[in-house]
Protein backbone atom coordinates (compact mmCIF):
# COMPACT_ATOMS: atom_id res chain seq x y z
CA UNK A 1 0.00 0.00 0.00
CA UNK A 2 1.04 3.58 -0.59
CA UNK A 3 2.48 5.39 2.43
CA UNK A 4 0.39 8.54 2.53
CA UNK A 5 0.47 11.65 4.64
CA UNK A 6 -3.10 11.79 5.94
CA UNK A 7 -4.48 15.17 6.99
CA UNK A 8 -7.66 14.90 9.07
CA UNK A 9 -9.60 18.12 8.55
CA UNK A 10 -12.97 19.56 9.52
CA UNK A 11 -14.51 23.00 10.02
CA UNK A 12 -12.40 23.83 13.09
CA UNK A 13 -9.97 26.73 13.35
CA UNK A 14 -7.15 24.17 13.12
CA UNK A 15 -7.95 23.21 9.53
CA UNK A 16 -5.56 25.71 7.92
CA UNK A 17 -2.62 24.75 10.14
CA UNK A 18 -3.31 21.03 9.57
CA UNK A 19 -3.35 21.64 5.82
CA UNK A 20 -0.12 23.64 5.85
CA UNK A 21 1.67 21.15 8.09
CA UNK A 22 0.53 18.18 5.98
CA UNK A 23 1.61 19.94 2.77
CA UNK A 24 5.06 20.55 4.28
CA UNK A 25 5.35 16.94 5.49
CA UNK A 26 4.21 15.51 2.16
CA UNK A 27 6.74 17.57 0.25
CA UNK A 28 9.60 16.72 2.64
CA UNK A 29 8.79 12.99 2.67
CA UNK A 30 7.93 12.74 -1.01
CA UNK A 31 4.69 11.00 -0.04
CA UNK A 32 1.20 11.41 -1.50
CA UNK A 33 -1.06 13.73 0.47
CA UNK A 34 -4.61 12.73 1.36
CA UNK A 35 -7.06 15.19 2.90
CA UNK A 36 -9.61 13.24 4.93
CA UNK A 37 -13.00 14.46 6.16
CA UNK A 38 -15.16 12.12 8.24
CA UNK A 39 -18.91 12.66 8.58
CA UNK A 40 -20.07 11.24 11.89
CA UNK A 41 -23.74 10.38 11.43
CA UNK A 42 -24.21 9.14 14.97
CA UNK A 43 -27.06 10.91 16.79
CA UNK A 44 -25.87 13.94 18.72
CA UNK A 45 -28.31 13.37 21.56
CA UNK A 46 -30.70 10.73 22.78
CA UNK A 47 -34.14 10.83 21.25
CA UNK A 48 -36.65 12.57 23.48
CA UNK A 49 -40.10 11.03 24.02
CA UNK A 50 -42.42 13.94 23.26
CA UNK A 51 -45.59 11.94 22.62
CA UNK A 52 -47.21 12.98 25.89
CA UNK A 53 -47.24 16.66 24.91
CA UNK A 54 -50.60 18.03 23.77
CA UNK A 55 -50.70 19.02 20.10
CA UNK A 56 -47.47 17.31 19.07
CA UNK A 57 -49.13 14.42 17.24
CA UNK A 58 -48.47 10.71 17.28
CA UNK A 59 -45.18 9.07 18.16
CA UNK A 60 -44.96 7.67 14.64
CA UNK A 61 -45.24 11.15 13.18
CA UNK A 62 -42.55 12.48 15.50
CA UNK A 63 -40.19 9.66 14.57
CA UNK A 64 -40.72 10.48 10.90
CA UNK A 65 -39.94 14.14 11.62
CA UNK A 66 -36.77 13.23 13.52
CA UNK A 67 -35.67 10.85 10.77
CA UNK A 68 -36.15 13.59 8.19
CA UNK A 69 -34.10 16.01 10.26
CA UNK A 70 -31.29 13.46 10.59
CA UNK A 71 -31.23 13.00 6.81
CA UNK A 72 -31.06 16.77 6.29
CA UNK A 73 -28.23 17.11 8.81
CA UNK A 74 -26.30 14.31 7.11
CA UNK A 75 -26.67 15.93 3.69
CA UNK A 76 -25.56 19.31 5.03
CA UNK A 77 -22.56 17.71 6.77
CA UNK A 78 -21.54 15.89 3.61
CA UNK A 79 -21.83 18.99 1.45
CA UNK A 80 -19.91 21.05 4.02
CA UNK A 81 -17.21 18.38 4.02
CA UNK A 82 -16.92 18.47 0.24
CA UNK A 83 -16.45 22.24 0.36
CA UNK A 84 -13.74 21.87 3.04
CA UNK A 85 -11.92 19.18 1.05
CA UNK A 86 -12.06 21.22 -2.17
CA UNK A 87 -10.58 24.24 -0.40
CA UNK A 88 -7.83 22.08 1.14
CA UNK A 89 -6.84 20.62 -2.22
CA UNK A 90 -6.74 24.09 -3.78
CA UNK A 91 -4.56 25.28 -0.90
CA UNK A 92 -2.18 22.37 -1.53
CA UNK A 93 -2.00 23.02 -5.27
CA UNK A 94 -1.26 26.69 -4.63
CA UNK A 95 1.62 25.58 -2.38
CA UNK A 96 2.99 23.37 -5.15
CA UNK A 97 1.70 20.02 -3.87
CA UNK A 98 0.42 18.37 -7.03
CA UNK A 99 -0.03 14.92 -5.46
CA UNK A 100 -2.95 15.81 -3.15
CA UNK A 101 -6.23 13.91 -3.18
CA UNK A 102 -9.38 14.01 -1.04
CA UNK A 103 -11.56 11.45 0.66
CA UNK A 104 -14.82 11.70 2.54
CA UNK A 105 -15.95 8.89 4.81
CA UNK A 106 -18.98 8.19 7.00
CA UNK A 107 -18.40 6.90 10.51
CA UNK A 108 -16.18 7.92 13.39
CA UNK A 109 -12.76 9.49 12.95
CA UNK A 110 -10.92 6.93 15.07
CA UNK A 111 -12.48 3.92 13.33
CA UNK A 112 -11.79 5.44 9.92
CA UNK A 113 -8.14 6.11 10.76
CA UNK A 114 -7.74 2.60 12.13
CA UNK A 115 -9.05 1.20 8.83
CA UNK A 116 -6.56 3.37 6.91
CA UNK A 117 -3.48 2.43 8.96
CA UNK A 118 -2.09 0.15 6.25
CA UNK A 119 -1.74 3.08 3.85
CA UNK A 120 -0.66 5.74 6.33
CA UNK A 121 2.90 6.95 6.83
CA UNK A 122 2.06 9.97 8.95
CA UNK A 123 -1.17 11.37 10.37
CA UNK A 124 -1.53 15.13 10.79
CA UNK A 125 -4.37 16.18 13.07
CA UNK A 126 -5.48 19.35 14.85
CA UNK A 127 -5.51 19.82 18.59
CA UNK A 128 -9.30 19.90 18.65
CA UNK A 129 -12.19 19.26 16.29
CA UNK A 130 -14.96 21.58 15.16
CA UNK A 131 -17.37 20.38 17.85
CA UNK A 132 -14.94 20.60 20.75
CA UNK A 133 -14.69 23.22 23.50
CA UNK A 134 -12.84 26.38 22.41
CA UNK A 135 -10.66 26.89 25.49
CA UNK A 136 -6.99 27.11 24.46
CA UNK A 137 -5.96 24.25 26.74
CA UNK A 138 -8.96 22.03 26.08
CA UNK A 139 -7.95 18.80 24.35
CA UNK A 140 -10.17 17.14 21.77
CA UNK A 141 -11.46 13.73 22.80
CA UNK A 142 -10.69 12.32 19.35
CA UNK A 143 -7.02 13.28 19.64
CA UNK A 144 -6.48 11.28 22.82
CA UNK A 145 -8.18 8.24 21.31
CA UNK A 146 -6.18 8.55 18.10
CA UNK A 147 -2.88 8.73 19.98
CA UNK A 148 -3.68 5.55 21.87
CA UNK A 149 -5.19 3.61 18.95
CA UNK A 150 -2.86 4.10 16.00
CA UNK A 151 0.50 2.48 15.30
CA UNK A 152 2.12 5.08 13.09
CA UNK A 153 3.48 8.57 13.85
CA UNK A 154 0.92 11.22 14.77
CA UNK A 155 1.69 14.90 14.30
CA UNK A 156 -0.57 17.13 16.40
CA UNK A 157 -0.81 20.73 15.19
CA UNK A 158 -1.98 23.79 17.17
CA UNK A 159 -3.86 26.70 15.59
CA UNK A 160 -0.80 28.01 13.73
CA UNK A 161 1.98 26.25 11.85
CA UNK A 162 5.37 27.48 10.73
CA UNK A 163 8.03 25.42 8.99
CA UNK A 164 10.23 23.92 11.75
CA UNK A 165 13.80 25.13 11.92
CA UNK A 166 14.61 23.76 15.39
CA UNK A 167 13.13 20.63 16.93
CA UNK A 168 13.35 19.20 20.44
CA UNK A 169 13.57 15.45 21.06
CA UNK A 170 12.64 14.12 24.51
CA UNK A 171 15.13 11.27 25.01
CA UNK A 172 15.91 8.80 27.81
CA UNK A 173 18.24 6.23 26.27
CA UNK A 174 15.64 3.47 26.17
CA UNK A 175 15.23 1.07 23.26
CA UNK A 176 12.08 2.92 22.18
CA UNK A 177 13.61 6.39 22.15
CA UNK A 178 16.88 5.14 20.63
CA UNK A 179 14.82 3.79 17.74
CA UNK A 180 13.17 7.20 17.54
CA UNK A 181 16.55 8.88 17.19
CA UNK A 182 17.52 6.43 14.44
CA UNK A 183 14.28 7.10 12.55
CA UNK A 184 14.61 10.85 12.97
CA UNK A 185 18.26 10.87 11.86
CA UNK A 186 17.50 9.30 8.49
CA UNK A 187 14.07 10.79 7.88
CA UNK A 188 13.86 13.41 5.12
CA UNK A 189 11.16 15.13 7.18
CA UNK A 190 13.79 16.91 9.27
CA UNK A 191 16.61 17.24 6.75
CA UNK A 192 18.42 20.53 7.36
CA UNK A 193 16.70 21.02 10.72
CA UNK A 194 18.65 21.71 13.92
CA UNK A 195 17.96 19.03 16.55
CA UNK A 196 18.04 19.54 20.32
CA UNK A 197 18.12 16.38 22.46
CA UNK A 198 17.05 16.66 26.11
CA UNK A 199 17.28 14.01 28.81
CA UNK A 200 15.25 14.83 31.90
CA UNK A 201 17.01 13.16 34.81
CA UNK A 202 20.26 12.98 36.72
CA UNK A 203 23.60 13.76 35.10
CA UNK A 204 24.91 10.20 35.43
CA UNK A 205 27.52 8.42 33.38
CA UNK A 206 24.89 6.33 31.65
CA UNK A 207 22.77 9.34 30.72
CA UNK A 208 25.86 11.14 29.44
CA UNK A 209 26.76 8.07 27.34
CA UNK A 210 23.22 7.89 25.90
CA UNK A 211 23.20 11.59 25.07
CA UNK A 212 26.58 11.36 23.32
CA UNK A 213 25.30 8.38 21.31
CA UNK A 214 22.21 10.28 20.16
CA UNK A 215 24.13 13.42 19.23
CA UNK A 216 26.78 11.39 17.40
CA UNK A 217 24.19 9.56 15.32
CA UNK A 218 22.37 12.77 14.42
CA UNK A 219 25.58 14.59 13.47
CA UNK A 220 26.74 11.63 11.40
CA UNK A 221 23.46 11.91 9.47
CA UNK A 222 24.21 15.57 8.74
CA UNK A 223 22.15 17.27 11.43
CA UNK A 224 23.24 20.22 13.50
CA UNK A 225 22.66 18.68 16.94
CA UNK A 226 23.09 19.75 20.54
CA UNK A 227 21.83 18.30 23.78
CA UNK A 228 21.66 18.54 27.52
CA UNK A 229 20.67 16.69 30.69
CA UNK A 230 18.24 18.56 32.91
CA UNK A 231 16.90 17.70 36.35
CA UNK A 232 13.28 18.46 37.20
CA UNK A 233 9.72 17.56 36.34
CA UNK A 234 9.45 16.30 32.79
CA UNK A 235 6.66 18.51 31.48
CA UNK A 236 7.92 21.73 33.05
CA UNK A 237 11.52 21.04 32.02
CA UNK A 238 10.65 20.35 28.39
CA UNK A 239 8.37 23.37 28.10
CA UNK A 240 10.98 25.62 29.70
CA UNK A 241 13.66 24.39 27.29
CA UNK A 242 11.28 24.86 24.37
CA UNK A 243 10.62 28.48 25.24
CA UNK A 244 14.22 29.41 25.96
CA UNK A 245 15.53 27.92 22.71
CA UNK A 246 12.69 28.92 20.37
CA UNK A 247 11.88 25.31 19.52
CA UNK A 248 9.42 24.91 16.63
CA UNK A 249 8.42 21.26 17.07
CA UNK A 250 8.58 18.68 19.84
CA UNK A 251 9.25 14.96 19.24
CA UNK A 252 8.39 12.27 21.78
CA UNK A 253 8.15 8.49 21.91
CA UNK A 254 4.86 6.82 22.77
CA UNK A 255 5.55 3.84 25.01
CA UNK A 256 7.78 2.69 27.84
CA UNK A 257 8.33 2.79 31.57
CA UNK A 258 10.58 5.74 32.28
CA UNK A 259 9.21 9.16 33.15
CA UNK A 260 9.42 10.52 29.61
CA UNK A 261 8.05 7.40 27.93
CA UNK A 262 5.24 7.14 30.47
CA UNK A 263 3.97 10.56 29.38
CA UNK A 264 2.01 9.12 26.51
CA UNK A 265 0.38 6.20 28.29
CA UNK A 266 -0.77 7.86 31.48
CA UNK A 267 -2.64 10.97 32.51
CA UNK A 268 0.35 13.15 31.62
CA UNK A 269 -0.38 12.48 27.95
CA UNK A 270 -3.27 14.89 28.03
CA UNK A 271 -1.22 17.46 29.94
CA UNK A 272 1.58 17.58 27.35
CA UNK A 273 -0.83 17.70 24.44
CA UNK A 274 -3.10 20.21 26.16
CA UNK A 275 -0.35 22.74 26.84
CA UNK A 276 1.44 22.32 23.52
CA UNK A 277 1.64 25.57 21.56
CA UNK A 278 3.90 24.05 18.89
CA UNK A 279 3.43 20.89 16.80
CA UNK A 280 4.01 17.66 18.71
CA UNK A 281 5.17 14.56 16.83
CA UNK A 282 4.45 11.29 18.60
CA UNK A 283 6.60 8.42 17.34
CA UNK A 284 5.24 4.89 17.55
Amino acid sequence: MTDNVIAAIDASKFAHSVCDCAIWASQKLGSPLVFLHVVDNHPQAAEADLTGNIGLGSREHLLEELSGLDEKRAKIAQESGRVILKAAKERAETAGASNASTRQRNGTLVETLEEMQGETRLLVIGKRGANEHHDSEHLGSNLERVVRSLHHPVLMVPATFTTPKKILVAFDGSKTTRKGIEVLAKSPLFAGTAVHVVIVGSDTGDNRYQLDWALGLLREAGHSAEGTIRAGEVEATLHDYQRKHDIDLLVMGAYGHSRIRHLLVGSTTSEMLRKADIPLLILR
